[in-house]
């Protein structure tokens, strides 16, 4: 959701609510439904602070989310990159074909799993560069010591990397479930109702509409702001992007080139087996 579609939905339901305010407002008696004022407002009060807290505390969750998933997309592409080096210290061919196969991970990374991710279709899928590098490292057998200490090296940044992907692809498919959806929106649709009872035919239309359109764009914005952080991944603004992979596959290309070896890459730029 971007924040034009946001801004819209936003002015259509205050524009709703206050409409709805304005005509039970001809009918409404003077002093609002309520005979007693200052005991309604305490009961609106307790919706409004309750409400207030389990969403601002569910907003606090999805974002913490959120982070995380940001912070595994940029530490999985640091291991990926950590990983192309401890991959020269391995012997000639052994260090050619896991060169080849990083970089395809990374392009998998952006190419495959990112609209995925988008579109919250990943499910329990896998990249299949990460099964190709594991076949590659797995009969090898260091024969020196330089090559015993890149290859615990290497096994320890894959566990690290497999982890970085784990938070990365976390809330990918949604993090607020739907009956937790069901009861924002009950609560929401319930301090409506109620504010509609204030609607009083003494106070002017300003002030009625200003009573409800208050109310009306802190709840909605705080639902879409929970909204943006449920499918963190996208190319809206504040949402996640591959920034960090596309840095690390340039920073490869530019390695490889300043030490001139010659890698084949076994796979198209988007991470498809070629």
């Amino acid at each position: 959701m971007n924040i034009v579609v946001g801004a819209i939905i936003t002015i259509g339901v205050t524009a709703l609510t206050v409409t709805a305010m304005l005509l039970v407002r001809r009918r409404a008696p003077e002093g609002s439904y309520f005979s007693d004022g200052d005991r309604a407002s305490g009961v609106f009060g307790v919706l409004a602070t309750g409400f207030s807290v389990l969403l601002g505390f569910i907003i606090f969750l999805a974002f913490q989310s959120y982070d995380e998933a940001r912070s595994g997309a940029e530490t999985e592409a640091v291991i990926v990159a950590q990983q192309v080096q401890t991959a020269q210290y391995l012997p000639d061919d052994l260090r050619d074909e896991l060169t080849g196969q990083l970089v395809c991970y990374a392009r998998a990374v952006v190419g495959v799993e990112w609209p995925k991710m988008q579109s919250g279709t990943l499910g329990d899928a896998f990249n299949p560069w990460a099964v190709g590098l594991f076949r590659t490292v797995h009969p090898f057998e260091p024969q020196t010591d330089v090559e015993q200490s890149a290859y615990d090296r290497w096994m320890d940044q894959t566990a690290q990397r497999e982890q970085a992907r784990i938070d990365r692809v976390h809330g990918a498919e949604g993090l607020i479930p739907l009956p937790l959806w069901l009861v924002l929106f009950l609560i929401s649709a319930v301090i409506f109702v109620y504010v509609l009872f204030f609607a009083d035919s003494s106070e002017g239309v300003v002030t009625q509409g200003l009573l409800m359109g208050s109310v009306t764009v802190v709840i909605t914005l705080l639902l879409l702001l929970l909204a943006f952080f449920d499918h963190p991944h996208g190319d809206d603004v504040g949402k996640l992007e591959p920034v960090a992979m596309e840095r690390t596959l340039r920073l490869v290309d530019a390695e490889l080139d300043e030490l001139q070896l010659d890698v084949t890459i076994p796979c198209d730029a988007e991470g498809r087996a070629g």
